[in-house]
């Protein structure tokens, strides 16, 4: 090809586009040599790829179908005591029970209240389930974890019965530690010897703050109530005497039934709680090293009781160091020889190099921009992700033959009026075969089967940037070469 028609090439806006799109996904994967020599890039990869655990924890919860009938908001108050439990209004008909019963063991308790158990599913309510992912999202985070994801596994019915948390880069006993046991905070006041009666559930809690220590030499863990739990604790305080006699009316806070911290209103706070609401507390652990050491694993105890519900590990698993080392040189292997046979069929197809070229080339620029963006979002490579860009790499292919077929009709290089109606049409099938792609795709992207949706969104992803970016260039790159 002449100098100046690779000049007016690299000038063309699709070509163009392309070129920028590579160079910023080269910089988004960047590829370097880390302290120990070894290649390396930005990309994360998920436990198929590297050492790593998961573990699925089930809600000890149901969401049940009812009809009442008493005033709505009396039957649900009454059936929380019967059943020492919180008791949710999820729409006009159905309602969350957060605690684990079976059916036989509940409907006694609706027939005491006026009511009639209709339906009965194990789990929770999509919103508490979605808050359960976010409390564990910032758990894990806050631990320090990194590469970790966290998949609520949602019926058709809005209910979810499952959440799986993955864990790259670490063992399984220390994935059980950080979410095997999930525990559920309450805080109690004393009210005459040893009782207690319940204030507020961690979910009121909605910040936590780090450890720090005051003037004095104390430690100390902040942390922020709801308007609606400040009310609470408020109400609370004043009802059962610890803004009056702190002394015997202590604040006790339990992570599974078990007393974790217990400590008097301090003389301001019960001052102010008097005539205000107070949002930000803070839990004074004492001073020195055990003191620093208490308000640390306050800090850990207080994140981990904002679960809403309890939960039990229900399945776990793990891949080890070796295994996912193995696993990303298979993908490997496998992506280099889906390139070398994809060329070879190719070859065979037209035999002519400089069709066989671009086209590889140009599949190979997809893939690199796929996963420039991969690096970009953080998002977690897994086997079906790679399958997904082995699909890519099919597809792709697919969509060049269409290309090259219509321009080369008859095995006759087109003048370029006719070049542009031919190219125009085969855009046109590609297309609609990238509609039927997308549309087939996105259940799997849009429903929680977590193993699947990699695979589903790379997928959809390749014939996104294939139809908007890689055909057109494609089409002109080949109608200049070609016409040579």
């Amino acid at each position: 090809m002449k100098q100046e028609r690779i000049k007016d090439l690299f000038k063309d806006w699709r070509v163009l586009t392309l070129i920028i799109l590579l160079a910023l996904s080269v910089v988004a994967i960047y590829p370097h040599f880390d302290s120990n020599g070894n290649l390396t890039t930005n990309l994360q990869y998920g436990l198929d790829l590297q050492q790593g655990a998961w573990l699925q924890l089930e809600f000890k919860a149901e969401v049940v179908g009812y009809t009442t009938t008493q005033p709505v908001d009396t039957f649900v108050a009454n059936l929380s005591k019967d059943l020492n439990t919180d008791v949710v209004q999820v729409d006009a008909t159905h309602l969350e029970i957060r605690k684990s019963y079976t059916q036989a063991e509940l409907e006694p308790y609706f027939e005491s209240e006026g009511g009639t158990l209709v339906s009965y599913q194990p789990g929770i309510s999509k919103d508490t389930a979605d808050l359960v992912k976010q409390i564990l999202e910032d758990k894990i985070n806050a631990m320090g974890t990194k590469d970790a994801k966290v998949n609520t596994l949602t019926g058709m019915n809005n209910v979810a019965r499952y959440v799986r948390v993955e864990m790259a880069g670490v063992d399984m006993n220390e994935a059980q530690q950080i979410v095997g046991k999930q525990g559920k905070f309450e805080i109690r006041i004393q009210t005459t010897g040893n009782e207690t009666e319940h204030v507020l559930y961690g979910d009121t809690i909605t910040s936590v703050a780090i450890p720090t220590k005051d003037t004095s030499g104390n430690w100390g863990v902040g942390f922020t109530l709801s308007d609606a739990g400040a009310e609470t604790f408020r109400d609370a305080a004043i009802q059962y005497g610890a803004t009056t006699d702190p002394a015997h009316h202590q604040l006790a806070m339990l992570l599974d039934n078990k007393t974790v911290y217990s400590a008097p209103l301090s003389s301001n706070l019960a001052s102010s709680l008097q005539t205000a609401t107070t949002r930000n507390m803070v839990a004074s652990t004492g001073t020195g090293t055990y003191g620093q050491q208490q308000a640390t694993n306050l800090e850990i105890q207080l994140r981990a009781g904002a679960l809403p519900v309890d939960v039990s590990v229900a399945g776990s698993g793990s891949t080890s160091a070796s295994l996912g080392s193995h696993y990303m040189t298979m993908c490997m292997i496998a992506f280099i020889l889906a390139l070398i046979m994809v060329g070879f069929v190719i070859f065979y197809r037209y035999r002519e190099p400089r069709i066989v070229l671009p086209m590889v080339l140009i599949n190979a620029s997809e893939i690199v921009i796929l996963l420039g963006f991969i690096s970009a979002i953080k998002f977690q490579m897994d086997l079906p992700t790679i399958a997904g860009l082995i699909a890519v790499v099919g597809t792709g292919i697919d969509q060049l033959v269409v290309i090259t077929d219509e321009i080369l009709h008859e095995g006759i290089v087109p003048s370029p009026n006719v070049y542009l109606k031919r190219l125009s049409r085969a855009l046109t099938i590609i297309v609609i075969a990238a509609a039927t792609v997308l549309i087939a795709m996105l259940p799997l992207a849009l429903m929680d089967l977590s193993t699947l949706k990699g695979f589903a969104i790379i997928t959809m992803l390749g014939v996104v940037v294939g139809v908007l970016v890689t055909r057109p260039a494609y089409g002109k790159i080949i109608m200049e070469i070609l016409s040579e």
